[in-house]
């Protein structure tokens, strides 16, 4: 059933990746579809073990130690692919041989702490009943006495230290044993939140996938909308368009033309005032010339005055005497000739209003889109068609999603999802019942170990405490005898426990071990998807299995580690499951069909622009005219040789000021008062008639400079104007069909560029929105990834890890018990050092000399 889901959910949308879509190029308008709605799934596939992350982490070197070996994919693919077993002699063929050698090989690390494992299982029991008898036979430390040497405060301390590190090691290899133990309970109570996560993830999954396949029909409107509002406005935007085009020759010519008209004014303007500035600098320089010459007069009289021959004046009347040569007229305008009749032509050129005749270009121009719009009417009466053309491509697709079974699968699939939630809630109080009990047994496990410690512990404290360094061997105290007991104890339920103990650790170390390297370290890196993955392994008949199961046809490449990565990336289950390869429904959704028949409606535009009219033959004429109205002939060098002089030879205000000055050298009198008027006279001159006649020269030099840039190729730039406004209209009379036939190819492209853009959309959609599989990587995951590694094989591996180590120290531990139990204990004999005389020799019984033991030898007393 949940096949039939992942293939049925997105049916409808096949077309968009089932075949080879043209390469999609961006239509010129952009459409927007929004964002499919989709729901965030709660399920973190992801475990953070705190702070006993740490234990896992020492496990997973010391692992390494053991198994320093990569991941053997080859040598998996092999021992699966090999049958073992089918004949007789089958391991005894050399392949099977050399493939058995490789798998030894690779588990040598394993084997080997096995392999010590099991000899600690068998020679521990039997070594520990081989001591017991030995004891009883009073050797092995079972006689009751003790040899006096001069290092037994030494031996008795370092067997005391030893003893205590051994059982501080073994404490903290069975609180890890402890804490791995209580960790996978802790774990396994707060799994069930997991699992109802990753429930509620999968419906959410289920539920919320026809609400997103409903959203993708819809949007089909939006296109539908926008196609059918162009095709509404086909003449003005294919109007717009086409004057756009045509625009980029016929702007910049109607742009010269009027330019032109406007130099036509320019120069009009500029003969009027060339004319008129003439005039005036003929008629001021003739009345300047005759003031000039007035002064020059009146000062030569007032020089010949008697004042002036007096020897303080003589030289300065000398002076102002030779420089009335230079009150005279510098510019001589009566030569320069006139531009009358070159001001007539013009004239007449503008009598024609050649801006006016632009401008109905310009108008004519601009009233394209109004041309469209009425040559396109027959587009108009299309598209009630086209518009039922569309209404069946969306009632298509809505009748065939209607068709689908997905209400039905969806509800099949829900009741499955609740019934499996159901039994996971039965079961899971039975789980919890069954870890309890695999906890208590580890629990008593555990317990094993801490009596063992317990003993030695309270064997060392007891001893340490009683302990009398001055008291003989038979005479020591009850609570160091107690101590020596307690550690004679722990030697006994070590060689009783510790066997029980390594067969758990040899088995769970074997499995937890092997599950690690086998399973979680190549899950990590999608090791073990690409084992899975190998064509003809799970099913010697099918190259690739997953899509055998899903699709029933194997050489479709689906591959898990490919759908886990695409599912881990949140992707569609569409683009994840490669249904394109089942379902072909590109007839629900090809749409080119009937953008073919949108294309040939469009396709037929018939548009006439011949109407426009940039410029007519009498602007035209008017152009010609003016270039040959005889502006290029006015001698310029004439008129910019009088402009570039100055009016007068000498300027008038520093004339007069010097004269002021040499007035002021003659003594003061008639004569220097008479200078000083002349002085004023003059520059009431200069002000009065220089300054307007400089004005006048400005405004003809520029009048002058214009008309020369104007008159400049003058007839190659009116032949360049008509030139580029005769090729404009030759593009509207001649090849405006084909600029039209291109920009109805453009628009055409744009309307059906919609539905590509729709495709495009809806295939980017189920790629990576629609029916997003996020919830079954995160089962992947929490199965696998979290509950079997995180949960299980971490605190199984720290579990054997902490009471294998224990286990392991428990032999030092036994040694240095035994050695220090002897220290601690009353011992029914001693060394002394009598005279020989006694025929003891260093070597008596207590009762020889009527000392009583206390102690009741016995074969408990003799552990």
């Amino acid at each position: 059933m949940a096949v039939e889901l992942c293939l049925l959910l997105l049916l409808f949308c096949g077309s968009t990746i089932s075949e080879v879509q043209p390469i999609y190029k961006p239509p010129p308008g952009t459409l927007d579809f929004g964002f499919v709605p989709a729901k965030t799934y709660d399920t973190g596939a992801y475990h953070e073990p705190g702070p006993i992350g740490i234990l896992f982490k020492i496990v997973h070197a010391f692992l390494y130690l053991v198994q320093p070996n990569s991941f053997p994919q080859d040598l998996i693919r092999k021992l699966a692919q090999q049958k073992f077993g089918n004949t007789q002699g089958d391991y005894q063929k050399p392949e099977n041989v050399v493939l058995t050698l490789q798998a030894i090989y690779y588990e040598i690390g394993f084997i080997v702490c096995a392999a010590l494992g099991l000899l600690f299982i068998l020679l521990l029991p039997l070594v520990g009943l081989c001591f017991c008898m030995c004891r009883c036979c009073d050797n092995c430390g079972g006689e009751m006495h003790q040899r006096q040497k001069k290092n037994a405060d030494c031996q008795r301390s370092c067997f005391a230290t030893f003893l205590f590190v051994a059982s501080l090691i073994i404490s903290v290899g069975v609180l890890c044993a402890y804490a791995a133990n209580q960790h996978l309970t802790n774990q396994v109570r707060g799994a069930k939140k997991l699992v109802n996560s990753n429930f509620k993830d999968l419906k959410l999954f289920l539920n919320d996938t026809p609400a997103q396949i409903d959203y993708l029909v819809s949007q089909y409107n939006t296109t539908k909308d926008k196609a059918l509002s162009d095709l509404n406005n086909v003449g003005p935007l294919l109007g717009s368009r086409v004057q756009e085009q045509l625009g980029k020759e016929v702007r910049p010519a109607l742009d010269a033309a009027l330019t032109m008209a406007g130099a036509i004014r320019e120069t009009k303007e500029a003969l009027e005032n060339v004319s008129v500035s003439v005039e005036v600098l003929q008629e001021g320089t003739e009345r300047l010339h005759a003031n000039l010459t007035d002064v020059k007069t009146h000062l030569s009289n007032t020089l010949n005055d008697s004042a002036c021959s007096a020897a303080q004046a003589a030289s300065t009347c000398n002076i102002i005497r030779n420089s009335l040569n230079q009150l005279n007229i510098n510019a001589n305008f009566t030569g320069l000739p006139g531009v009358s009749s070159q001001l007539a032509k013009v004239n007449d050129v503008l009598k024609i209003d050649l801006s006016s005749l632009v401008q109905k270009g310009y108008a004519a121009f601009n009233d394209t889109p109004d041309l469209v719009v009425n040559q396109t009417r027959n587009i108009l009466s299309a598209v009630p068609y086209i518009k039922n053309v569309l209404e069946s491509i969306g009632s298509n697709i809505t009748t065939f999603t209607k068709t689908l079974p997905v209400q039905k699968i969806l509800a099949d699939l829900t009741i499955y999802l609740t019934q499996s939630e159901a039994y996971v809630q039965d079961y899971f109080p039975v789980v919890e019942q069954y870890d309890f009990y695999r906890w208590l047994g580890c629990l008593i496990l555990c317990c094993m170990v801490v009596l063992i410690v317990v003993f030695y512990y309270l064997g060392l404290l007891c001893g340490t405490c009683g302990y009398d360094k001055h008291s003989s061997p038979t005479t020591r105290g009850c609570i160091s005898n107690t101590g020596g007991n307690f550690l004679m104890a722990g030697v006994g339920f070590s060689f009783l426990f510790s066997w029980v103990l390594m067969i758990v650790v040899v088995l769970t170390f074997v499995t937890g071990g092997n599950v690690e390297k086998l399973v979680c370290e190549p899950f990590e890196d999608k090791s073990l998807f690409k084992v899975l993955d190998t064509p003809y392994l799970l099913n010697q008949h099918w190259k690739n299995y997953l899509s055998g199961i899903l699709f029933k046809n194997p050489n479709i490449n689906l591959t898990f580690e490919k759908v886990y990565s695409d599912c881990k990336e949140n992707k569609g289950i569409y683009t994840s499951l490669h249904l394109e390869h089942l379902f072909n429904i590109n007839e629900f959704l090809n749409i080119s069909v009937y953008t073919e028949d949108v294309a040939l409606k469009i396709e037929h535009i018939q548009i006439n622009l011949s109407k426009i009219i940039l410029l007519d033959e009498i602007g035209k004429e008017n152009l010609l005219n003016f270039s040959s109205s005889g502006i290029e002939g006015i001698n310029f060098a004439a008129y910019l040789t009088e402009i570039n002089k100055s009016v007068t030879k000498v300027d008038l205000l520093s004339f007069a000021n010097d004269l002021e000055a040499r007035a002021d050298q003659l003594p003061k009198g008639a004569l220097e008062n008479a200078l000083k008027g002349h002085a004023n006279n003059i520059r009431m001159i200069h002000s009065q008639q220089v300054v307007p006649l400089e004005q006048a020269m400005s405004t003809l030099n520029q009048s002058i400079r214009l008309l020369k840039r104007t008159s400049s190729e003058l007839t190659v730039k009116v032949k360049n104007v008509i030139s580029a406004v005769n090729a404009a209209q030759l593009l509207i009379n001649n090849n405006a069909s084909l600029v039209i036939v291109q920009e109805t190819k453009k628009f055409m492209d744009t309307v059906v560029g919609y539905f590509e853009q729709y495709v495009e959309w809806v295939k980017q959609s189920i790629a990576m929105e629609v029916a997003a599989c996020k919830p079954i990587a995160n089962v992947i995951d929490t199965a696998v990834d979290i509950f079997l590694c995180s949960y299980v094989t971490d605190s199984v591996n720290t579990f054997w890890f902490g009471l294998g180590g224990s286990s392991i120290f428990l032999i030092p531990a036994i040694i240095f018990a035994v050695k220090l139990s002897k220290h601690y204990r009353r011992m029914d004999t001693e060394d002394v050092y009598d005279d020989t005389e006694n025929g003891n020799n260093g070597y008596h019984k207590e009762h020889l000399y009527g000392m009583h033991n206390p102690v009741f030898t016995s074969s408990v007393e003799q552990w």
